[in-house]
């Protein structure tokens, strides 16, 4: 029995760490999808708050409403006394201490609505700034999260360039001495076939004065002038 519960612990645990790596993985699409989702209610709050608003104006307009007719019969009664009809008066009294009545009822209505209309635009204003809050928050999170991309892609990149570049030098080498070895072929080939051929012959005997030599306007010359003589 204990090993079966150890069993059954071990699942859970097993579970839970696959859960915590699902959500760590989606950290940021679920906390973006939590920041819509309060949007979402806060938008619905504002509708709210909105048709709260719009029942306080309806009660102050008909607190005011009252407040006139107690006004307006509060006239009728000083005409009424002015007149020297008092069971007139009364009767108007009477109808001013019901408006009264109305009136304080009204005046609780009112106070209620106001209330709970300040509490909601706190509340409002509250959330307002929290959502704005964690939308700052993430987008330093995704541009933290883009960086650390970046730097992981510029690492594997530069250690794969490294390597590339090693070859590439290595290639890049490997052309030079094949060219240069082949100047020096080239070189080697034009010298055995200067030294072994005639004209490198009567170059030496040239430059030794040997053979005939190459004429020139000087010569000519001298010889020209030895004939006058």
């Amino acid at each position: 029995m204990n090993v079966f519960k150890k069993i059954m612990t071990a699942v859970r645990g097993g579970a839970r760490e696959a859960g915590e790596a699902v959500v760590d993985a989606n950290a940021i699409r679920i906390l973006e999808q939590e920041i819509k989702d309060a949007e979402n209610h806060m938008e619905k709050a504002k509708r709210d708050l909105t048709g709260v608003m719009a029942k306080q104006m309806q009660a102050e307009r008909e607190l005011r409403r009252i407040n006139d007719s107690i006004a307006e019969h509060e006239g009728y009664a000083v005409k009424a006394l002015d007149k020297g009809d008092e069971a007139l008066a009364l009767e108007v009294a009477e109808k001013i201490s019901t408006l009264e009545i109305e009136k304080n009822e009204q005046d609780e209505v009112v106070n209620s609505f106001q209330s709970h209309a300040e509490r909601l635009k706190e509340l409002v204003r509250k959330s307002e700034r929290l959502i704005k809050d964690h939308e700052r928050q993430l987008s330093m999170v995704k541009t933290t999260e883009s960086v650390q991309k970046a730097t992981a892609a510029i690492t594997d990149n530069f250690a794969a360039t490294n390597s590339k570049m090693s070859s590439a030098k290595e290639s890049l080498e490997r052309i030079k001495k094949r060219q240069v070895d082949f100047e020096d072929r080239l070189k080697a080939s034009e010298t055995l076939e200067e030294e072994t051929s005639d004209k490198s012959l009567q170059d030496k005997l040239k430059a030794a004065g040997i053979g005939e030599q190459d004429s020139n306007a000087q010569s000519v010359l001298a010889r020209l002038k030895s004939k006058s003589e």
